[in-house]
């Protein structure tokens, strides 16, 4: 179609074959519009188009996606609040004509229903990271990382150590969101499959969120992205992990030693978690 429609905090772009979404910038737009910055929907992607009142006077014009078709919707699992739905473009009542006009047409242009086979729209591209509450957690296209922050990991997490997680290993990524009660993201391996029964604060394959930590924006495209990464299951060589801050390994030491003499890491735990944080100067 070639066309254009303005809405509140985006702009849609018909083309023949794809609806380009370009999201706004501005205090007013939500934060993960702005982190998303623009996305080209397949029409192959889009298994149907609605238009239904919106609230204030105004309508909301919505593309219904395909399942399967986006890591980012899969990975949001219906956790998404209505205001932060990426395939939403409200406008105002005067434009509803125009709205429904654009409907017809793009439903008119569908030939696709169903279960997508593979994801048909981009997954967010890494590199990719955000702060947790217990840790910090980085993607860099072949493997996840987390690293605990001695303020907020538990001694489980301390025990196990730092973790690096390539994508050949995993198997998927369950996100829980930060605005629910206890949001994590939990990578799940392929040697022990879907979740089990240990708590996210006491599982090394987990990192939490809570107030400020993990936000909807930061880590909903970093769990889109490893989910889109480990389904494409691409074959790549092992990092060479970075060299440590010396300041930081002292740090770990120190914070490991409190956690000895507490009782809470054994003589044999501490001599050998002591030599890997040595190992890595």
């Amino acid at each position: 179609m070639g066309d254009v429609l303005a809405g509140f905090h985006a702009v849609w772009e018909f083309e023949s074959d794809s609806v380009l979404i370009r999201y706004e910038r501005g205090i007013r737009t939500p934060k993960l519009f702005q982190a998303l910055g623009e996305r080209r929907i397949p029409l192959s992607a889009i298994e149907g188009v609605t238009l239904t009142p919106g609230k204030r006077g105004s309508v909301v014009l919505r593309i219904q996606p395909r399942a399967g078709a986006d890591p980012l919707m899969e990975v949001a699992a219906g956790q998404l609040r209505e205001g932060t739905d990426p395939y939403r473009l409200a406008l105002p009542a005067e434009r509803e004509t125009l709205a429904e006009y654009y409907a017809d047409e793009l439903t008119g242009l569908l030939d696709e229903s169903g279960a997508a086979d593979r994801y048909l729209v981009a997954a967010p591209k890494p590199p990719l990271h955000f702060k947790a509450y217990d840790g910090k957690a980085a993607f860099d296209g072949t493997s996840v990382q987390f690293r605990w922050s001695w303020t907020g990991a538990s001694s489980a997490k301390w025990k196990a150590g730092d973790q690096s997680f390539p994508v050949a290993d995993l198997s998927g990524v369950e996100w829980r969101s930060p605005e629910v009660f206890e949001g994590h993201l939990r990578l799940l391996t392929r040697s022990t499959g879907p979740a089990g029964t240990v708590p996210p604060d006491q599982d090394p394959a987990a990192v939490v969120f809570g107030l400020g930590y993990g936000p909807v924006h930061e880590s909903l495209p970093f769990a889109a992205a490893v989910l889109a990464a480990v389904r494409t299951r691409p074959t790549s060589a092992v990092p060479v992990p970075a060299r440590r801050d010396p300041a930081d390994i002292a740090e770990r030491i120190r914070h490991l030693g409190e956690l000895h003499r507490a009782g809470l890491v054994t003589d044999e735990e501490f001599s050998s978690k002591k030599a890997d944080l040595l190992a890595e100067l």
